[in-house]
């Protein structure tokens, strides 16, 4: 039985509780979920049968509809990731589901809310058992897929952008990763403050999915000069902000493209290789490097994230973000769609759908 088409709110109500009777007779006490093993590439992740997870104190358990599928959730699988869980452990840090159940002292949370949350790890499962404060209620308009695809990118983004580097009307923002999830969540957000933008890409069709989301100016970083694009396109000015979610080799030359106290943002590794800057450019320019953490900062001010999201619903349901959901992926492909982040074939988001 499958709530996959119901599309009646009561009839999904009705079907949940057909769920939540069969767990009750001890029916259906395993789950299925994506393990890691061993270290290494996606290909070794493993499809298995685990005892479905009871949620503790303060907890709620989420039948999982849909989760996101992130850079860190590949790195993480290699021991690339800064964070390295005990093996064996699920992958899989941002999902859109159900509440199941609700451990004790839970009050605000009740079976059948549609919610989101950055659980961190276990989101490649059926089920996930995480922190009810760290849920947020999402609106029944927005599909599970589109929910799955919002929360890290534009989170991450929005806060990147604006509690870390200021973003101003009238600044010029470059964006580096400009096809993939969070790369394309800061260039429609920058738009939104009023900036120029300017996105950098290695292929043609994520340059192409960067302007359908608003860029103004495009650089293809795997046959332009990085640096030299971006001093002729600001008159030599430069850069006021980079965002930077790519590492490797393309952070140095962006560093070098930002103007006078520009605000450089590390924002991740999805080239897989932590650069190392020289730090006279921050003190030739007297700009500033910050680091972006979105995940700690939800987890220390859920309060203040709560609020961060409240305004990008807002902005969602007045139809000024348009997240990019590119492929939506079976729970068994989820090696797959691993690999395709890895590769950086994907355009936009990757969703699991159990």
């Amino acid at each position: 039985m499958s709530l996959r088409g119901v599309r009646s709110i009561a009839q999904r109500r009705v079907i949940q509780g057909l769920f939540a009777k069969k767990r009750a007779k001890g029916d259906d006490e395993v789950m299925k979920a994506i393990q890691c093993q061993e270290w290494g590439g996606p290909e070794k992740l493993r499809l298995v049968e685990l005892p479905l997870p009871e949620p503790k104190p303060g907890q709620v358990r989420l039948r999982v509809r849909a989760a996101g599928v992130n850079f860190p959730d590949a790195l993480i699988v290699q021991k690339k990731y800064q964070m390295q869980p005990p093996l064996p452990f699920t992958p899989g840090s941002e999902v859109a589901g159900e509440v199941d159940a609700v451990g004790e002292g839970v009050t605000d949370r009740r079976p059948g809310q549609r919610v989101i949350a950055f659980v961190g790890l276990g989101a490649f499962a059926e089920y996930v058992c995480t922190q009810a404060a760290q849920t947020i209620p999402i609106p029944d308009s927005l599909s599970d897929e589109i929910a799955a695809a919002f929360t890290l990118t534009y989170a991450t983004s929005h806060h990147a952008l604006f509690a870390r580097a200021g973003l101003k009307a009238g600044e010029t923002l470059l964006v580096l990763g400009a096809g993939g999830g969070v790369g394309l969540a800061a260039v429609e957000l920058g738009k939104l403050a009023g900036a120029r933008v300017m996105a950098a890409a290695s292929t043609d069709e994520k340059l192409a999915a960067a302007r359908a989301h608003g860029a103004d100016e495009l650089i293809n970083y795997s046959s332009a000069d990085l640096r030299e694009t971006v001093k002729a396109l600001t008159a030599g000015k430069g850069a006021d902000v980079v965002y930077d979610p790519v590492g490797g080799a393309y952070s140095e030359p962006a560093l070098r493209a930002l103007g006078w106290r520009g605000r450089f943002l590390v924002v991740g590794f999805a080239n897989g290789e932590i650069p190392k800057i020289p730090l006279n450019l921050l003190l030739l320019k007297e700009a500033s490097a910050l680091g972006v953490f979105w995940g700690d900062f939800a987890r220390r001010e859920p309060e203040a994230n709560a609020n961060m999201l409240q305004q990008l619903f807002q902005w969602l349901a007045q139809g000024k973000l348009k997240p990019h959901v590119s492929q939506v992926y079976p729970l068994s492909d989820t090696p797959q769609a691993l690999q395709s982040l890895l590769a950086r074939r994907a355009v936009g988001k990757l969703v699991i759908r159990p």
